[in-house]
């Protein structure tokens, strides 16, 4: 199997990725990890340049949970994100994400990108904290794996948009890590019923500045029995108290806004 690669950094990646299994076995109450570094140095420009802008490509829609967020899964063939999202999905990549992750069952990709591709989210935006859907809706393939790569250069941290992730298990609510979107930085999530992440806090961006992302899930046939669940969608919590009552609120106008002036 060949590994090389033209954006990933496949060799700093064999390099690390002792540590960076001990970090993402390590962590509770599920397993996650994040680093910077992922693609190479000298291709981040041309990534970032080739990242493209919002136009009506993208799908924006509002929903309760989620606001000014976009996203995009389609991409013309050999271009740099095509190109980007091949090597993301290609075999070296999942055997390194199998290796570090322990996972037993073989680790799948997802050409299709579903639900995943890039995101870009724009002032006022919002994800609120959620497990995701656990069952591709076409393969049928349980969800196992998240791996988010953002690509904001000079993010600051009053800008909020950091990657809260939470855990809710046996009636706590702690938040066990807040990740900002910094450039190249990768993060790793296995994807269960107790994986719980978003960004909740609405984004402060002054005017040209949105938060961009690349996300990748991976999936496998099966799943060990303990962690099987019935078929469920995204599954959302408010981790924000009346702030966030509030933000429901003013989501949920602008999604029955959107439906109203689409019909």
């Amino acid at each position: 199997m060949s590994d090389k690669t033209s954006y990933l950094n496949m060799a700093g990646l064999k390099h690390r990725a002792r540590s960076i299994k001990k970090d993402f076995q390590s962590a509770k109450p599920f397993r996650f990890v994040s680093f910077d570094g992922i693609f190479k140095d000298e291709r981040i420009d041309e990534i970032l340049d080739e990242y493209p802008k919002i136009n009506d490509d993208w799908n924006g829609t509002t929903y309760i949970n989620q606001k000014n967020k976009f996203q995009k899964s389609e991409f013309e063939p050999s271009s740099t994100m095509q190109n980007v999202f091949d090597e993301l999905n290609s075999p070296v990549f999942v055997n390194w994400l199998q290796i570090i992750t322990e996972i037993k069952e073989p680790i799948l990709s997802d050409p299709t990108l579903f639900g995943g591709g890039l995101h870009q989210s724009v002032n006022g935006a919002f994800l609120n904290v959620h497990v995701d859907y656990n069952i591709h809706p076409e393969t049928k393939h349980h969800r196992r794996l998240n791996v988010i790569v953002y690509m904001n250069n000079d993010w600051q941290d009053q800008y909020e948009g950091h990657l809260e992730l939470w855990d809710l298990s046996n009636g706590k609510k702690d938040q066990i890590a807040r990740i900002a979107p910094n450039l190249n930085r990768c993060v790793i999530f296995e994807t269960n019923e107790i994986s719980f992440h978003g960004h909740p806090a609405p984004l402060k961006t002054p005017k040209g500045i949105n938060r961009k992302s690349i996300a990748t899930y991976y999936y496998s046939k099966v799943r060990p029995v303990q962690e099987v669940s019935d078929k469920h969608n995204t599954i959302y919590v408010n981790t924000r108290g009346f702030g966030g009552q509030v933000k429901l609120l003013s989501s949920g106008i602008k999604a029955l806004l959107e439906r109203i002036n689409n019909q």
